[in-house]
């Protein structure tokens, strides 16, 4: 047996003289426990028909739970062969041979390593050799992270060369079969490949596509780890159907790196590729003879040549000409999918070329650039600016004009790029599987709970929390999604721009854009001007009544604006500031402003609204904000919410009212601005998973409004007595 090492985090007072002294005084101590019972030592496990095992534990570190230096000790089985014309003298065995960790608890190590065949280990640790770090056994969450995205890059690499030699006889099932259980949507077909020392063994090849890049790089590292290490000790068949499914990411060492879903996801892979090895044996023996290269319809196989070409997977890429776009591009051209660029034309060149110079063309060029460098991807351009202009352009001066602070870019994803274009492709008679974009949000997949079949897509925000864009996407429906893949949303910004000079983008150093994405160079309030002109009116203290300035128009000005207020103001009022916008009377013209805003005479102003037109991206409410079964009335439900879009998080509490399309919400704190027309959008609590959204009503401002006329009324009547 073998001590335990020290672990690698210990105190500066710690010196390695102290633990060797310990280490001593604790073997003498647990000597004589060691000659009775030795199996909670870790002794060496020697299986049937192979090279002895060694198993020794390591303790590594895990940041969730801890022991008194807040480190979380994970109990590692570490593996070594012994070769049988070797004698084991209880020294320690030999590193370079087969180095594999396996996390596991002490009950189940013996079992975990006497279930997995000798030649599945020894693949197991050659993919972790050739793909993974060894800095990624630390168990920290840095390390995690970068072995996530190890993974990630698995999608990248070339395909497992299974088949350099073996190209007749080959079986293989006759397509893709979708892998249930899963968190993405992930399909595999499994080839046997007869070996060349004995014709009734087979090696094995899986070859499989995912909608999601992490699901992607474990359908990756399951084909690598089953096409084995070399020839002389390889995988077959017989040995893959020996292991048990469950063990498969605990010999990977990923256990506790992967959600448990998709720790569930590769289990299921792992049924459905012996599932269908078992039934492609099963169709090779007829009669109890076994017959090669013969298709069997009723076993859904065929004789194929492995070398022969694979139907890809195809994607529509929304391109834009930007950095994120054409990383996105560039990382599912890496995962082997057969891409097809778009850029959507919908710049209002019409309509607004007196007011600069139209951007498109010089987005429409960078595309160009970006899909030659690629290897002359198919760019087609797609002109919606009659699309746009009706259900973007339109929304938003209506909005406008009404006072209501409008959010443009949720209705262009919505309406036009997950919208029109759908349409557009639909009726063009263009078949994709996916469509993708360059998005900072992450997609997973549920099985619906209403059956037990159907997926349903679940919005979950990035982890870059300044570019995530999952408030944008908020509107999005679930036949919307159910094509949708984005290929970033698990990056931060700062690796994409790695990644693009990685790539060698020829747009790699272009600035990222602000804005509204049809305005280019345009100021908002330039292009407002342009459609809805100047309509003055009064801008009045909303403590006093009085008149304290002469605004341009309503649509000038949202709640909660303090820069550029001064503008419209007075000199004499300017003294007295700062001044904050807290409210538009639409059918006065008026802007209410005050110098009080962060007072308590607008405490609940700022921390309670009401919503209108709540939608939920699943199509329903969560069960929890649902009365019980003998309560009709709607519960109240605490989220996290986002206001605009941004890092930002706040805390409150939504009270459905009704139909469920309308409510109340309550903020934890007071909010710096909260206008009708603006987006309130739904986060599950410590998950992450965007739930829905509403639109904050003119509600808000109906009572303040009514106490200003009534206050208004009451002093003119006044005013009128006191003259007669």
């Amino acid at each position: 047996c073998y001590l335990p090492t020290a672990t690698s985090h210990r105190p500066p007072n710690d010196h390695p003289m102290i633990h060797s002294w310990k280490a001593l005084v604790l073997f003498h101590i647990l000597w004589p426990f060691a000659i009775h019972d030795v199996s909670s030592f870790s002794p060496s496990i020697t299986l049937p028909s192979r090279p002895s095992i060694h198993a020794r534990h390591q303790n590594h570190h895990h940041p969730q739970t801890g022991d008194a230096h807040g480190n979380r000790l994970l109990s590692r089985i570490r593996l070594s062969v012994v070769d049988d014309n070797n004698d084991d003298d209880g020294t320690a065995p030999d590193d370079k041979n087969l180095p594999l960790f396996i996390e596991a608890k002490d009950s189940s190590a013996r079992s975990i390593i006497s279930d997995i065949p000798l030649s599945l280990l020894q693949s197991i640790e050659t993919v972790r050799q050739r793909h993974f770090s060894t800095t990624t056994t630390n168990g920290d969450a840095s390390s995690n992270e970068n072995l996530l995205k190890q993974l990630v890059e698995l999608t990248n690499s070339k395909k497992s060369e299974a088949t350099e030699t073996f190209l007749d006889n080959c079986i293989s099932f006759q397509q893709m079969e979708r892998v249930p259980g899963c968190i993405a949507t992930v399909h595999v077909k499994t080839t046997l490949i007869p070996t060349s020392d004995n014709p009734n063994e087979y090696r094995v090849l899986v070859q499989g596509s995912s909608d999601a890049l992490l699901s992607g790089g474990l359908v990756e590292l399951l084909s690598k780890v089953l096409a084995g290490s070399d020839t002389e000790n390889c995988v077959t068949a017989s040995d893959v159907l020996k292991l048990q499914p469950e063990a498969l990411t605990t010999a990977l060492g990923l256990q506790n790196v992967l959600t448990r879903g998709r720790n569930d996801g590769m289990a299921s892979m792992m049924r459905v590729v012996q599932r269908q090895i078992q039934s492609l044996l099963d169709a090779q023996f007829v009669g109890g003879e076994q017959q090669f290269g013969e298709k069997n319809t009723e076993a859904s196989i065929e004789t194929t040549n492995v070398n022969g070409s694979e139907r890809k997977p195809t994607v529509a890429m929304l391109l834009s000409g930007g950095v994120d776009s054409s990383v996105a591009m560039h990382l599912l051209l890496r995962q082997n999918y057969n891409v097809t660029a778009f850029y959507l034309r919908i710049w209002l060149e019409d309509e607004l070329a007196h007011l600069g110079e139209c951007p498109w063309e010089d987005d429409l060029q960078v595309c160009q650039s970006v899909c030659e460098h690629a290897g002359n991807v198919t760019l087609e351009t797609v002109s919606l600016g009659k699309e746009y202009r009706e259900r973007v352009v339109q929304y938003t001066i209506e909005e406008a004009q009404r006072g209501r602070t409008p959010n443009p870019d949720i209705m262009c994803n919505s309406r036009i790029k997950f919208g029109c274009f759908l349409e557009y492709i639909e009726k063009a008679g263009l078949e994709f599987d996916h469509v993708a974009s360059g998005h900072y949000a992450r997609l997973e997949d549920v099985v619906s709970p209403s059956t037990t079949t159907n997926l349903q897509k679940r919005l979950f925000r990035a982890p870059d929390p300044v570019k995530d864009q999952s408030y944008f996407l908020c509107a999005l429906t679930q036949k919307q999604l159910s094509k949708v893949i984005f290929p970033i949303g698990m990056y931060q910004k700062s690796e994409v721009r790695e990644l693009a000079n990685e790539f060698q983008l020829p747009n790699r150093n272009r600035p990222d854009s602000q804005g509204l994405c049809f305005l280019g160079k345009v100021k908002f309030d330039e292009f407002l001007a342009s459609y809805l002109g100047n309509r003055p009116g009064d801008v009045v203290d909303a403590m006093t009544g009085d008149i304290i300035g002469r605004h341009n128009g309503l649509w000038y000005h949202t709640v909660g604006q303090r820069k550029g207020i001064g503008k419209v103001m007075f000199p004499l009022a300017t003294a007295h500031g700062p001044w904050y916008v807290v409210a538009k009377d639409q059918g006065r013209d008026i802007v209410y402003v005050s110098n009080r805003y962060d007072e308590d005479d607008f405490a609940r102003a700022r921390s309670e609204f009401e919503l209108e037109d709540i939608r939920w991206i699943s199509g329903t409410p969560p069960l929890d904000v649902k009365g019980t079964e003998t309560d009709a009335e709607w519960s109240e439900v605490r989220f996290d919410l986002k206001i605009r879009h941004g890092p930002k998080i706040v805390k409150g509490t939504l009270v459905l009212s009704g139909d469920g399309s309308t409510g109340n919400v309550h903020l934890d704190n007071k909010d710096g601005g909260l206008a009708p027309g603006q987006y309130v959008v739904f986060y599950q609590i410590g998950t992450l998973e965007c739930l829905g959204a509403g639109v904050i009503s003119e509600k808000h401002w109906a009572k303040f409004l009514q106490t200003q006329q009534n206050e208004t009324s009451t002093g003119e009547e006044q005013e009128l007595e006191v003259k007669r």
